[in-house]
């Protein structure tokens, strides 16, 4: 699947930037292109519930960000953006060490929405959540 605007694909580091709630919960982009989407979080006791399980409240913050950047990097022309307007996470699996790899990538490009697919995967490769969000394209407004 191919992007449906011929725009230059930025560096992680540069799309991470504009996403400081995902940077401060400690989010890392690995790859990035509007065909797939790699990021990860690590495991760490300030983003854990009860009993050393990281909180689905961060899995879902760790899919929603790759996500996003999976939706802008396959903005149609002359689309300012994205907003969620639906997300859904099943959880499979709790995650108690290590990190998990959050792959995201476009099941449908339209010029009113585009819907990205989530997996999220422990560092055994297990799956432990999938998360399918769909972003409405925002257009540009005169003004």
């Amino acid at each position: 699947m191919s992007t449906t605007s011929p725009r230059a694909v930025p560096e992680p580091a540069e799309l991470l930037a504009a996403m400081p709630f995902a940077a401060g919960l400690g989010v890392g982009l690995r790859e990035a292109t509007a065909e797939r989407v790699v990021g990860a979080l690590p495991w760490s006791p300030e983003a854990c519930t009860a009993g050393g399980i990281l909180h689905g409240g961060a899995l879902m913050a760790l899919a929603d960000s790759v996500g996003a950047v999976c939706a802008y990097l396959n903005l149609p022309e002359g689309a300012a953006g994205t907003s969620t307007v639906e997300s859904k996470t099943n959880f499979l699996r709790a995650v108690t060490a290590g990190h998990v790899v959050a792959t995201a990538r476009p099941l449908h490009l339209g010029g009113t929405l585009i819907v990205v697919q989530t997996d999220l995967r422990d560092d055994r490769d297990r799956l432990v959540g999938q998360t399918t969000q769909t972003q409405m394209v925002l257009r540009k407004t005169a003004g």
